[in-house]
């Protein structure tokens, strides 16, 4: 009898251990390795402490899982935390009252955290104009230059140089081209490698007011002699067969490491994928440059995404969510991270760390990401960007390019249309902002 008894008593404190669990709903859009690795994380920080629960919920890809979380707000059923793509910044600044900034909710749950633990080059796309971190950095990736090893040797060309300039780009794509390569360059998300990447890469401007960091009322400046140049360029490549459009996402990544394109822009965190299915050797390199343009090559900027704390919940579940954000800083974490998936380190003891471990000295390339994002100290040209509802822009931009890809316009009148439909974007944001 004493021993039911017992046994009833332990089997009703863990019924009670289960309900003080507070639940904390996490939406994210990683797939594939990453969502293992999100789920890892979430499945470490639950077994670290008893008093919260992190649950991660896939919700689609980047503009389905910020649609999604904008709309259960509405509806009194937002998660706590939404996973946000960096092009979605503006706009979720502009959702008055429905995000916690990240400073602020670490501060109001006696969290300890100190914004200049972050690396630079990524905690200031999240941050305001005082140095405020609004969202927490999570996924940071740049975008960088993939050869394909093999073909260089193939066409008699040194497999251990990859080409700077696009000057020499040329060069190397007709020698690639005529030993038989029928795909010899490609690349993924053609917006922000060959027009947001290319200005700050080029210390040239996306937009006015610092690319919308300054403040509202920015119009879009994509389309100066420069960029109608390099717009240019990828049309006469494409002519001469050295460019092959893949799509507006991720696409072109599966047809460089299946072996068919012998070159490669897209993001660093695509290096998993590639070291996974490559049956080649390739390298990692910084991205060409116009060497026409003066001061070139400047710095890269960030794509990926940030951890947005949506309002309304309860302050023992903010502060779960504050928790989970220091357990997510853990300089071993973030390394393991770091090196597992190709994203960037976001704490600076993360990125030093990886550095002591000798993992760069063991694995070329994977340094480049970093080394790029931090090749000089940022301007206002390309410490990043911030326009409202970027997620049409950005849909406008690539419309604009593939027309002019297909030859349905010139590249000057492409890029001139994508401002002009841009701001009108921008200025419908800024009147619906206002008005809510």
């Amino acid at each position: 009898m004493k021993l039911k008894i017992a046994v009833l008593a332990g089997a009703a404190a863990f019924a009670l251990n289960v309900q003080a669990q507070t639940e904390v709903q996490w939406w994210h859009s990683m797939t594939g390795a990453n969502g293992d690795r999100v789920n890892a994380m979430a499945s470490g920080f639950n077994a670290s402490q008893k008093n919260y629960k992190v649950v991660p919920v896939y919700k689609g890809n980047y503009d389905e899982s910020m649609t999604a979380a904008i709309a259960a707000f509405r509806a009194g059923k937002a998660p706590n935390i939404v996973q946000v793509f960096e092009v979605g910044t503006a706009t979720m600044m502009g959702a008055k009252g429905a995000i916690i900034p990240t400073y602020k909710l670490m501060k109001d749950s006696g969290e300890k955290f100190d914004s200049k633990a972050y690396v630079g080059a990524v905690a200031g796309y999240y941050t305001d104009s005082k140095g405020n971190m609004l969202s927490f950095p999570f996924n940071s990736s740049t975008p960088v230059f993939y050869i394909n090893k093999d073909a260089f040797k193939k066409a008699g060309l040194d497999a251990n140089v990859a080409p700077k300039t696009w000057k020499e780009f040329a060069v190397v794509a007709g020698k690639l081209k005529a030993s038989g390569q029928e795909c010899v360059y490609t690349t993924g998300w053609p917006s922000w490698v060959h027009i947001e990447n290319f200005s700050a890469w080029h210390n040239l401007p996306i937009g006015t007011m610092e690319n919308g960091i300054a403040g509202v009322g920015t119009k879009f400046t994509i389309n100066s002699p420069q960029h109608v140049e390099h717009l240019q360029m990828l049309v006469d490549y494409a002519k001469n067969g050295w460019f092959t459009y893949a799509g507006r996402r991720n696409e072109a990544e599966a047809r460089f490491f299946s072996g068919e394109c012998a070159m490669l822009t897209s993001s660093s965190a695509a290096q998993g994928n590639i070291r996974k299915n490559a049956k080649f050797e390739f390298s990692v390199n910084f991205l060409p440059y116009n060497d026409a343009i003066k001061g070139a090559p400047q710095n890269s900027i960030i794509g990926g995404a940030s951890l947005w704390v949506l309002s309304g919940k309860p302050a023992n579940e903010n502060k779960g969510v504050a928790q989970f954000f220091n357990y997510l800083s853990a300089a071993e974490l973030q390394s393991q991270w770091h090196k597992d998936s190709g994203y960037v380190p976001i704490t600076n003891a993360a990125a030093e760390l990886t550095k002591a471990s000798g993992y760069y000295e063991q694995n070329p390339g994977t340094d480049v990401a970093v080394k790029q994002l931090n090749f000089k100290a940022p301007t206002a040209n390309s410490k990043g960007l911030r326009f409202g509802n970027f997620v049409q822009g950005r849909t406008v931009i690539e419309e604009e390019m593939e027309s002019a890809l297909a030859g349905k316009k010139s590249a000057k009148q492409a890029l001139d249309d994508a401002v002009q439909r841009g701001n009108d974007i921008l200025r419908k944001f800024e009147s619906t902002t206002k008005g809510g």
